[in-house]
């Protein structure tokens, strides 16, 4: 008799990073809209809400205070200073999805990536995505038009040294065309997923099978 439902399984922290512009929020944002069992990990930060923006939807925004209260009380699975503002990743939100069998997408740096790596390594699957050369991240930034030429000087800036971390990663891609790079991540997330570790309906399936 077929299976009429899928297995019990436990849930994915799926990890994407990369320097400001190489495309991770593009298919971040690609990934959540093709697949229902995916949901993003909703951030708190100190800096200000940006016009469009909701408050709980694209970020929790709090004020330095709070972000400190929460700090103090082990409420981060990680946190990290991101040019000149405060970012971290709820712990509470996140264990309950895994628990419910839902994947988790965070769009973090290799800071938050390290320390989350830390709290829940088994749980985690990290994906470095890197621009096709210097030349093409700098246009990209360029074209998005929502940073001062200041803030782009200094996100190439910090490029150089977010890159240096891409041995830290499970998975590395190349960025040079959004289409072929958003399969490649949605076939990291399947195997993933199907790893036997993962599986946590399978024990209860064999054994019924081997009555």
């Amino acid at each position: 008799m077929p299976l009429s439902t899928p297995l019990a399984r436990r849930g994915v922290l799926f990890v994407l990073s990369s320097p400001s512009g190489a495309g991770k929020s593009t298919i971040a944002r690609k990934l959540l809209a093709s697949d229902r069992d995916i949901a993003m990990s909703v951030s708190a930060t100190t800096r200000p809400m940006r016009p469009g923006e909701v408050d709980g939807v694209d970020y929790h925004f709090v004020d330095l205070e709070r972000f400190r209260e929460m700090t103090a009380n082990g409420d981060f699975l990680e946190w990290a200073h991101v040019f000149g503002h405060r970012y971290g990743t709820p712990a509470a939100p996140v264990h309950q999805m895994l628990e419910d069998g839902r994947d988790v997408l965070f769009d973090i740096d290799w800071q938050g990536a390290q320390q989350l790596f830390q709290q829940a390594g088994g749980d985690v699957v990290r994906v470095f995505i890197l621009p096709p050369s210097v030349e093409e991240l700098g246009r990209r930034l360029a074209a998005r038009g929502t940073d001062t030429q200041e803030v782009v000087v200094a996100r190439m800036a910090r490029a150089a040294s977010e890159i240096s971390h891409w041995d830290g990663y499970d998975y590395v891609l190349i960025n040079d065309d959004v289409e072929r790079c958003f399969g490649q991540v949605r076939t990291i997330l399947e195997a993933e997923r199907l790893k036997r570790s993962r599986q946590t309906g399978l024990i209860g399936f064999a054994r019924r099978l081997m009555r």
